[in-house]
């Protein structure tokens, strides 16, 4: 273990045998749509008790829950991790934690997981995010104290939250990219078709079978306590594929007005979509692995976290992934598959031009314009997907990473140790 931090660069840590075993994720569902009415803890409990049985391990065998939500869109929110590792049979003795980096929640609960491990608090974690974006409520900070006459005042907390007031909304931090960079309209257009076509072709060859849990019951029972209620019919046990994936053209793309700015980039086809949706996977040690015989997908190398200008937020994974390579002594022409979350079009393009990325490595199943963004599972799909497209195409090293609402990106090196 070689940890590294600089207040200029950012923070990072390289690991000694720490994997990644295995995962998985619900589907994930539009806004309003499919999965609109289930618990983001609900959502996590599916996803954590698939990611256990695809990585061919016990509940009992979990020593750490780690667990992201950002949007608190539930009455019992303040329980989530607690939660969602109990209704997945992992021991009342064992505890769990919520973590909370936005856009890059999913990559810190991995970090953290890993970290444990090495602090050898842990021999296996738990690791994962879950979001249910349209049940986020509106809101009237204050009300406790009362109102003066005409004054009440309920505000949207899903939009509002989408706004850095130290800065600027998180579209217009992509228009200010696209700007300093002079990126056109036509540009992200093109990204967010390429996007789309990308991911409705990997679902067309069934790439995400394997990774996508049908969500199939109505109560999760746990020893000793009360029995939990899913808000599932039997249209949500069906269903098992991305809700917020559509075709489109280019020149249906075009005709759309711009979201953020008057004569903008950003239009809701060419920006990540808000859906619902929860994602686990399992971190564990080396000696737990050999001594249970078990396969992993991907070792995790390194991780790092770097800050930047709030304003140009969307190229956080710039300094993150420079200072990857830079501690691990990489260059960017030997990492095989690369994932950047899709937060907006001129966010990825910015970073992909800035970093020299070849796009034909890039997102090569589509990215968040297609599948949608759940800011708190985003990161361990990413981390899921990119480890099992590098064992499909026997690829050496990847990197996965996201910027993050406040200016902020990180962004985890994976290994193929099964070439």
């Amino acid at each position: 273990m070689k940890s590294y931090h600089d207040k200029k660069k950012g923070f990072g840590i390289i690991y000694d045998d720490i994997f990644l075993l295995n995962g998985a994720r619900t589907p994930f569902g539009k806004l309003c749509g499919t999965l609109a009415n289930v618990s983001p803890t609900d959502l996590g409990v599916f996803a954590s008790r698939a990611a256990i049985e695809k990585s061919g391990i016990k509940p009992e065998d979990i020593d750490q829950v780690m667990y992201a939500n950002i949007g608190q869109s539930s009455y019992d929110a303040y329980f989530l991790p607690r939660h969602v590792g109990l209704y997945a049979g992992i021991p009342q003795s064992v505890p769990a934690v919520m973590l909370q980096r936005i856009c890059g929640s999913g990559f810190e609960t991995i970090t953290a997981g890993a970290d444990q491990i090495t602090l050898g608090k842990a021999d296996v974690t738990l690791c994962g995010g879950t979001e249910n974006m349209s049940l986020s409520p509106t809101v009237s900070f204050g009300n406790r104290m009362g109102y003066a006459l005409g004054r009440i005042d309920f505000k949207d907390f899903l939009w509002e939250a989408l706004n850095d007031t130290a800065a600027v909304s998180m579209g217009c931090t992509a228009e200010n990219v696209a700007h300093r960079l002079g990126i056109s309209r036509n540009e992200t257009d093109e990204f967010g078709k390429f996007s789309v076509d990308r991911a409705l072709t990997a679902v067309q060859n069934g790439l995400l079978k394997d990774e996508i849990t049908p969500l199939n019951a109505t109560v999760f029972e746990a020893e000793g306590l009360k029995p939990r209620k899913v808000a599932i019919s039997k249209k949500i046990v069906d269903f098992i594929t991305d809700e917020n994936i559509r075709s489109s053209s280019l020149e249906e793309m075009s005709k759309l007005p711009t979201v953020f700015e008057k004569n903008g980039v950003q239009t809701a086809a060419n920006s990540s979509g808000i859906v619902d949706g929860a994602a686990s996977v399992i971190v564990a040690g080396k000696d737990f692995i050999n001594a249970n015989n078990l396969q992993p997908l991907t070792k995790i190398i390194a991780s790092t976290t770097s800050a930047l200008d709030p304003n140009v937020m969307g190229l956080g994974p710039v300094p993150a992934i420079r200072l990857l390579l830079e501690m691990t002594g990489l260059n960017i022409s030997d990492i095989g598959l690369i994932e950047i979350n899709e937060a907006f079009a001129a966010q990825f393009i910015g970073c992909e031009r800035e970093l020299g990325l070849d796009r034909s490595i890039c997102n090569v199943n589509g990215g968040a314009i297609a599948y949608g963004h759940p800011l708190a599972a985003t990161g361990i799909r990413l981390s899921l997907t990119l480890s099992k497209e590098m064992n499909r195409r026997k690829v050496k090293y990847g990197i996965a990473s996201a910027c993050i609402g406040g200016g902020q990106g990180n962004a985890i090196l994976f290994e193929n140790i099964n070439l």
